[in-house]
């Protein structure tokens, strides 16, 4: 199948581009390079250097490749930057999901897989959350990723688009000898193995008095290549016109503890790291935590890798960031 990925330079799209490959896609990636990494993608790729917040080109890159399905992971991912920046992320994370959408239709492409967020929840109540749960962002950047599901749901009702919307908790870990390098960097698990590579003089925990039980945010990790493999399920599901557009958590259900994580991190790598305590950050909720049932039984999927696992290769990946860097 020919896909189009949209971020496809960034760190989840960038794996995502392998596993496309390695199964047989053909695979066309559309990037400004504003955060992503060229050098993560593979050469035999068709490449569009294109922003798009230009409707004119993001259909030019359409009409030149012409894929059968889209998968959608361009976007602003800082949650405390969005409350900061607002008008930047409704900018770029709204105007640019139309902006696909539109070039989408123009071109009759009616398929595609969207990236969206556990931040559509909040402080969302239950432990772990299901997708019929409350959606209530508690930052901007989850309400760009809630109000775009409702825009592709209306392009899904309006032009026969068919999709699916996964709702990801937090993704981590590496593989194909790419990983996570976002400038500034601001997911927990790299910050913490920075610092435990002096790469860092300190790692931040943001907050130690929440409802939890030892006072620090609870969440959900997935290796980011489990994450991917679910969009392959998604696009099998989306081949069969008989299915139904859908909306799906991908997590594990375990959730832990900044400080567990921290503390696991010390046991896996054998290294100590240096921690400072933080005020809160605006928005961050004190549990996310997936309910992957639906996931589960209606795509066949469900994760794989270990927290383990997923420390070890992001360790794996920080060292070789760091030796690149001295």
């Amino acid at each position: 199948m020919k896909i189009l990925v949209t971020g496809g330079a960034g760190y989840i799209g960038s794996h995502m581009v392998h596993l496309l490959l390695k199964n047989g896609h053909r695979v066309a990636v559309l990037d400004n390079l504003e955060n992503g990494h060229r050098e993560s993608l593979p050469a035999e790729i068709t490449f569009f250097k294109t922003d798009l917040r230009n409707l004119a080109e993001t259909e030019k890159a359409m009409a030149s490749f012409q894929p059968e399905a889209v998968i959608h992971f361009a976007c602003y991912i800082a949650a405390g930057e969005s409350m900061e920046k607002p008008f930047l992320y409704f900018e770029n994370n709204l105007l640019g999901g139309i902006n696909l959408l539109e070039a989408m239709r123009k071109k009759n492409i009616g398929k595609i897989i969207f990236s969206s967020s556990a931040a559509v929840y909040g402080k969302g109540k239950n432990k772990p959350l299901k997708e019929t749960d409350p959606i209530a962002p508690s930052n901007t950047y989850g309400e760009t990723k809630a109000t775009l599901e409702k825009i592709i749901n209306w392009y899904a009702k309006i032009y026969k688009i068919r999709y699916v919307a996964f709702r990801y908790f937090n993704a981590a870990g590496a593989n194909y000898g790419i990983g996570e390098q976002h400038e500034p960097e601001t997911h927990l698990i790299p910050l913490l193995l920075q610092a435990a590579n002096n790469r860092r003089k300190n790692a931040f925990i943001f907050g130690d008095d929440y409802p939890t039980k030892d006072g620090t945010c609870i969440r959900d990790y997935i290796h980011v290549t489990d994450l991917c493999q679910a969009h392959l399920k998604a696009l099998e599901y989306l081949t069969d016109p008989k299915n139904n557009s859908e909306i799906f958590n991908l997590g594990t259900t375990e959730g832990k503890s900044v400080l567990e994580i921290t503390e696991l991190i010390k046991k896996t790598i054998g290294r100590n790291l240096r921690i400072k305590i933080a005020k809160r950050r605006p928005g961050d909720p004190p549990f996310l935590m997936a309910d992957i049932t639906k996931a589960s039984k209606m795509l066949g999927w469900r994760p794989e890798k270990s927290l383990e696992e997923i420390i070890t290769s992001a360790w794996q990946w920080e060292q070789k960031l760091a030796s690149n860097k001295s």
